[in-house]
């Protein structure tokens, strides 16, 4: 038995304070303190493994579709390996490539928070590049600078005035925006066409496209002498402001508050349809400046269908991020660098580059799977 110090019990002599209580120890915590915080651990970093499991049982069962075909699966993932990671040349378009996915899932994953199913990443990043492009166009014998500043500008413009749209058929007309934003993506895309066919495109060219910009309106080097732009830190920046508005801003929280509940929004007098507004145009703006990007960055001029799959893989990307625009950047990046590898893999192996869009599938399906588990779990 532990002896009683003498004075644990003493009363304290008449005008001196009782002696203050010694630092709590980690031994000193009761160990319902300790479950409590054990378990916020391993709540955080279940999205984490839940996707490094997702993306290692689709990896396995597309190794049984290649050992089918009649090729090594190993040797295959080899140059998969190779093909995103061989070179600088192949890290900087693996880099590249991620940057319209990180930016359009960041907003997907602002939306998703906010219950606003916003499908329409791909048209907006499509007019935001179009936006992008009549500015880079119309101002050519500017100053770079400012050509380059009003371009962006104007991409991210695009693509929220176009994402306003959809909110507001939803906020105004009661219209579910999942079926909004779908078809708007065929509008943009047929706009995008029609500009091409018209004011933007480039005469006797054997493609629509437009014309290139002038060197001025590019979008600079990261790294001098290669390909590699700055997109890829806005990108970057972008996710972490993200996550800074969503959890750490007044903004955010009547966001989050207005996707958990609407009743409960309107009764702390948060309106609704202002956070639909937010949210939406929100992530159009990020979508919009990811074509401005791609276009003033990578093609250097607007071409059809250059907004092809960044806005529907970028669904993919978001809820594979667990909808937090942290965790979407690694999630970003494995798709941007997994797309990179493909045709090495196919020019090496023999194996389709396609069997990329099964890897990509199946994640998604394992993704969903273990997040249907942890819904129940929690039920």
């Amino acid at each position: 038995m532990s002896p009683v110090s003498p004075s644990a019990d003493r009363p304290p002599v008449d005008g001196q304070a009782p002696a203050a209580p010694g630092p709590s120890t980690g031994h000193d915590r009761p160990p319902t303190l300790l479950l409590s915080a054990i378990t916020a651990r391993a709540a955080r970093a279940a999205p984490l493994w839940r996707a490094v499991s997702a993306v290692a049982m689709a990896f396995a069962v597309t190794a049984g579709l290649i050992l089918l075909a009649g090729k090594d699966p190993f040797q295959a993932y080899a140059f998969l390996l190779r093909g995103a990671f061989g070179s600088w040349d192949r890290i900087v378009v693996g880099l590249n490539k991620t940057t319209p996915y990180l930016l359009c899932a960041v907003g997907i994953a602002l939306c998703f928070r906010g219950r606003v199913m916003n499908i329409g990443a791909e048209g907006q990043l499509a007019l935001g590049g179009s936006a992008a492009a009549a500015v880079a166009l119309g101002m050519g014998e500017s100053p770079g600078w400012l050509v380059l500043l009003l371009a962006l500008a104007a991409g991210a413009g695009g693509g929220a005035l176009w994402a306003g749209i959809g909110a507001g058929i939803r906020v105004w007309r009661g219209v579910n925006e999942v079926l909004v934003t779908l078809l708007m993506n065929f509008i943009a895309l047929l706009i995008v066409a029609e500009l091409l066919h018209g004011s933007l495109g480039e005469e006797g060219a054997g493609f629509p496209q437009s014309p290139l910009f002038a060197p001025s309106a590019w979008l600079g080097k990261l790294v001098p002498r290669t390909d590699l732009h700055p997109g890829i830190l806005i990108a970057v920046l972008a996710a972490v402001a993200a996550h800074v508005l969503l959890w750490r801003t007044t903004l955010g929280f009547r966001w989050r508050v207005a996707g958990a509940s609407e009743s409960a929004a309107r009764y702390a007098g948060i309106s609704p349809g202002r956070a639909v507004f937010g949210l939406m145009m929100s992530a159009g703006g990020l979508a919009g400046l990811a074509g401005a990007i791609e276009c003033l960055g990578v093609h250097y001029r607007l071409i059809e269908g250059f907004s092809a799959g960044f806005g529907f893989n970028a669904v993919a990307v978001a809820l594979m991020g667990a909808l937090n625009p942290l965790y979407v950047v690694p999630s970003a990046l494995f798709f941007g660098f997994l797309e990179t590898g493909a045709l090495a893999m196919q020019r090496q192996v023999g194996v389709p580059s396609s069997l990329v869009l099964i890897i990509q599938g199946l994640t998604m399906v394992f993704v969903l799977s273990g997040l249907g588990r942890a819904g129940s779990a929690k039920v």
